[in-house]
C-alpha cells in the first residue's frame, strides 16, 4: 500500500472534519446485510446515491468498517474508481472499533491497537484509497487501553494513512482521556442525535428534575466538545423517518404537521427543516443522513447549502411539540 505523507497536523484541522453542514452516511449502500457478496445493481445504487449527495453539496462521506459487513466500503471503492478525480473532491471518513459476530467471538468491541491498524488497512483497501481523511473510533471498548489506541492512531498518522482523529458515542470523560495521550486534537464526536432522539439537548435543562433520570447521555459533553473544538456529528439524524414519513404518535403526526407547514412557509422541504434544527444548534451539529434514496438526499439539499432558517421561537416550537409536553 502507498503511504502518503500528506497528513496534516495543524490545529485548525480539527475545523475541517465535517466537510460541509450535512455528511452523508453510507451504512445503506451495498445490498445486504447477509453473507453474499455485492452486485452490479449495488454499485449502480452506490453510484447514484454519492451523485445525489454531490448534487446536493455533500461531499463529505461516513462510513464503518461493519457497514453491510464491510460491503459498503467496497461499493464506494468501485464508485472512486469508475469516477476519476472524484477522491480528490471529496471528504473520506470511516469509523473502526466494532466487530461483528463471526468464527472468532460474539459481537463485541475491540481497539486494541492491533486491531485498530488492521481494521484501518482492510478499510483504505476496500476504499480503493491510500489516505483516510477521518477515522473514527465506533464505540468505546471496556477491555482497551487508552495508551494502545493512542499509539495505533500516531502510528497511523505518522505514515500519512489518517490525516485526521475522532470518537463516537463517547462522553467528554473519555474523549478528554484519550486526547491526553495524543499528539493531534481530535475532530469530531459522532453521537445519536435529532429531534426524536433527543437526551443531547434535554440534558441540559432536566438537570434538577424528576425526568433527568431516563436521560442517558453524559451531562456535559456538549460543552466539551464546544470548548475544544470538536464538531458534534449526529446520526440517525432524520430520526428514521418519523416525522417525514410514516408516524406513530400524536406527538410524531403533530410534528409532522409542523415541518410540513415551516417547510411551506420557508419554500424548502419538511427534510431540510428537520435538519436545520439540529444546525441551529450553537454547537454548529452536522447531521449524518443514512437514507440510500436519491430523491430523499436531495430533499436534504437546502440544509447542505444554506444557513439554517429557524427562528428561536421557531426552534422552540418543533422541540416542544415533538416533546408532546411542556417545558419543565
Amino acid at each position: 500500500m502507498a503511504t502518503n505523507t500528506s497528513a496534516d497536523t495543524s490545529a485548525d484541522a480539527r475545523t475541517d472534519a465535517s466537510g460541509g453542514r450535512v455528511l452523508y452516511g453510507c451504512m445503506g449502500l451495498g445490498g445486504s446485510w447477509g453473507p453474499e457478496p455485492y452486485a452490479p445493481g449495488d454499485i449502480d445504487a452506490a453510484e447514484a446515491a454519492v451523485e445525489a449527495a454531490l448534487d446536493s453539496g455533500i461531499t463529505t462521506f461516513d462510513h464503518a468498517d461493519i457497514y453491510r459487513h464491510g460491503k459498503a466500503e467496497a461499493v464506494f471503492g468501485e464508485v472512486l474508481a469508475r469516477t476519476p478525480g472524484l477522491r480528490e473532491r471529496i471528504t473520506l471518513q470511516t469509523k473502526c472499533g466494532i466487530r461483528l459476530a463471526d468464527e472468532n467471538g460474539p459481537g463485541r468491541y475491540d481497539l486494541r491497537g492491533e486491531s485498530i491498524l488492521r481494521r484501518v488497512e482492510e478499510s483504505l483497501e476496500r476504499l480503493r484509497t491510500d489516505v483516510l481523511d477521518v477515522l473514527l473510533l465506533h464505540r468505546p471498548d471496556p477491555l482497551a487501553d487508552a495508551d494502545s489506541i493512542a499509539a495505533a492512531l500516531m502510528s497511523l498518522h505518522r505514515q500519512g494513512l489518517v490525516r485526521r482523529f475522532g470518537v463516537s458515542n463517547m462522553g467528554a470523560a473519555q474523549i478528554a482521556h484519550l486526547q491526553a495521550r495524543l499528539d493531534v486534537p481530535l475532530v469530531a464526536n459522532q453521537l445519536e442525535m435529532s429531534l426524536y432522539s433527543r437526551d443531547w439537548v434535554e440534558a441540559g435543562v432536566l438537570l434538577n428534575t424528576a425526568g433527568s433520570t431516563g436521560n442517558g447521555f453524559p451531562y456535559g459533553t456538549l460543552e466539551h466538545c464546544r470548548d475544544h473544538g470538536i464538531r458534534l456529528q449526529a446520526w440517525g439524524a432524520l430520526a428514521q423517518g418519523r416525522f417525514t414519513g410514516l408516524q406513530q404518535t400524536p406527538a410524531e403526526r403533530a410534528t409532522a404537521e409542523l415541518l410540513a407547514e415551516l417547510a411551506r412557509r420557508k419554500g424548502t422541504t419538511p427534510e431540510s427543516v428537520l435538519l436545520w434544527w439540529l444546525g441551529r444548534h450553537p454547537a454548529g451539529i452536522a447531521p449524518v443522513i443514512g437514507t440510500a434514496r436519491p430523491d430523499r438526499i436531495r430533499a436534504c439539499r437546502d440544509a447542505a447549502v444554506r444557513e439554517p432558517d429557524l427562528t428561536h421561537e421557531e426552534w422552540y416550537e418543533l422541540w416542544i411539540t415533538a416533546r408532546g409536553l411542556p417545558l419543565p
